[in-house]
């Protein structure tokens, strides 16, 4: 049974500073990677300021992507901050589409799809948007008869994250351990974790937040799992 694993995502560095231990526990055993971005993420931090964010930020994305050992990769080319309702619907063909693509023709497959919280994992409304986007997809393909095993959705978990943020959007609290389904530790792995975070460089102010916060659990990921 070949596991195929849609990572679906807003910008190019989601995958990174979201499920990125994972997704590279995946694919040290052997599972076939997809990743997806909606946005190339023109609207993040531009410390350097670079005139083609964008250009840059995808050019990133791919060499992680190459790390984290993705088969392909696809960038649907919505602008960064502004996804919505009409996009979220659209969104959901695209990623239907892509995935018949990559299925069609193949037998003894299971296909799991990897996204953010529903709550938005930081409350971006991009975030929102491709996570529900993720799991109306999943559920539509399903229904259409395809192998969907189970979504995964990367979370918080209280301890990492206690307390309501409002430094940027709403950012709600982290999940107590109840409410958390499943944690994958790939803390062995944690020098490829940092490496792989690293090559978003115009992000690097979000690296050094998130290291300087989580030490080495960076390489701990948490998620609510939907099926």
């Amino acid at each position: 049974m070949q596991k195929i694993l849609f990572g679906i995502f807003a910008h190019p560095d989601d995958e990174a500073f979201g499920p990125a231990a994972t997704l590279l526990t995946e694919t040290q055993n052997g599972t076939e990677l997809h990743l997806i971005t909606f946005t190339a993420g023109e609207s993040g931090t531009n410390p350097d300021n670079l005139p083609n964010l964008g250009e840059v930020r995808l050019q990133e994305w791919h060499a992680a992507g190459e790390l984290l050992g993705a088969k392909t990769m696809r960038h649907l080319g919505y602008i960064d901050g502004t996804l919505n309702n009409i996009d979220h619907l659209a969104i959901t063909n695209q990623v239907i589409d892509i995935v018949k693509e990559i299925a069609a023709g193949r037998d003894d497959i299971e296909i799991e799809f990897m996204s953010l919280d529903l709550n938005g994992f930081s409350g971006h409304i991009d975030h929102i948007v491709a996570s529900r986007s993720a799991c109306l997809a999943f559920y539509r393909l399903r229904d259409a008869g395809l192998p969907m095993k189970r979504v995964r959705l990367a979370c918080w978990s209280h301890i990492d994250h206690a307390t309501l943020n409002t430094d940027f959007v709403l950012m709600e609290p982290g999940h107590q351990d109840n409410e958390i389904d499943e944690t994958v530790d790939n803390r062995q792995s944690i020098d490829k974790v940092r490496e792989i975070m690293l090559i978003h460089h115009t992000q690097r102010n979000d690296y050094e937040m998130m290291t300087t916060k989580l030490g080495e659990n960076i390489a701990v990921n948490h998620f609510i799992v939907k099926d």
